[in-house]
């Protein structure tokens, strides 16, 4: 029950990240730079001062690799907001991620069972759906930009499978991204545009929906399968899609809501196939225990 509350958590922290974007965007709180800079601050400071506070600074770990793919799926992620709405962004950037995380697995060898690549395939099914019949195909430059943003969150999360640390280094990620907005603060061209409103937005995105939800993503995502993982993601779009239509009037039409059904349907299969396949294999060791000869 705790691990299902702590997924719901993260999921609708991602979906928040999508809608406080927008919401900024959208509505000329910030610009995106700008954004960016403050979400990644936000984090930093936040996790800096969870550590200190629990005098555990020497937990932080420092992943130069992490902290670069962070940037880039934080800075792209908000170029591209610019012009999408937040479903279509959300689909694009997880759409992505699926590819990228199920991609990896693949190359190192995660077997997927009929059962579960069904799942996957009525998840991904249903997120094309939502872009199809009705749909207003998004412009190229922005699209592709928020699909560079998934592949680096893909990346991100993949690398997060084989940590020891998910709070000291998704603080150490968070805390090396300060060089990063300081020369970008530096040599951008573009006026600083920004709010006490967009502040807020972008703070409350790094503190909170990025900075305690990814140390809680990186202790959940070294217990799942890469396709698990990767899947469950496809929610997002959904919880961001109403999100959308709550907060900035992109209303969820039938069409909109008949899709989310079946991406949960086929989330659903694809953790009961985990399930199985990790139960399986937990007999199958113990079974293998008992014969070894001693």
């Amino acid at each position: 029950m705790k691990k299902l509350l702590l997924v719901l958590f993260v999921l609708i922290a991602f979906a928040a990240n999508s809608i406080l974007c927008r919401i900024a965007l959208k509505s000329g709180y910030a610009d995106p730079e700008t954004f960016s800079m403050l979400r990644l601050l936000g984090g930093a400071t936040t996790l800096f001062a969870w550590h200190l506070v629990r005098g555990k600074l020497k937990e932080i770990r420092w992943k130069i690799t992490e902290a670069v793919l962070l940037c880039a799926y934080v800075f792209f992620f908000s170029m591209a907001y610019v012009q999408l709405n937040t479903a279509t962004g959300a689909l694009l950037l997880f759409g992505s991620v699926q590819v990228c995380m199920i991609g990896w697995g693949a190359i190192k060898g995660e077997k997927l069972s009929g059962y579960k690549s069904a799942g996957i395939a009525i998840a991904v099914g249903g997120i094309i759906m939502l872009l199809l019949p009705g749909a207003t195909a998004p412009p190229l430059i922005p699209a592709m930009t928020m699909v560079v943003s998934g592949l680096a969150w893909g990346a991100y999360s993949v690398r997060g499978k084989n940590i020891l640390s998910p709070a000291g280094t998704t603080a150490g990620n968070f805390i090396l991204s300060i060089p990063v907005i300081l020369i970008l603060s530096f040599i951008r061209q573009e006026p600083v545009h920004t709010d006490t409103s967009g502040i807020l937005l972008a703070l409350i995105s790094g503190g909170l929906a990025s900075g305690v939800a990814y140390v809680l993503w990186y202790q959940l995502v070294a217990t799942l399968s890469s396709a698990t993982a990767s899947t469950l993601q496809l929610s997002v779009p959904c919880i961001a899609a109403g999100g959308g239509g709550l907060f900035l009037g992109e209303v969820p039409d039938v069409r909109i809501l008949l899709c989310t059904l079946v991406v949960l349907a086929g989330i659903g299969i694809v953790i009961s196939a985990d399930q199985k396949q990790r139960k399986a294999l937990g007999i199958e060791r113990t079974a293998a225990e008992k014969n070894k000869p001693e």
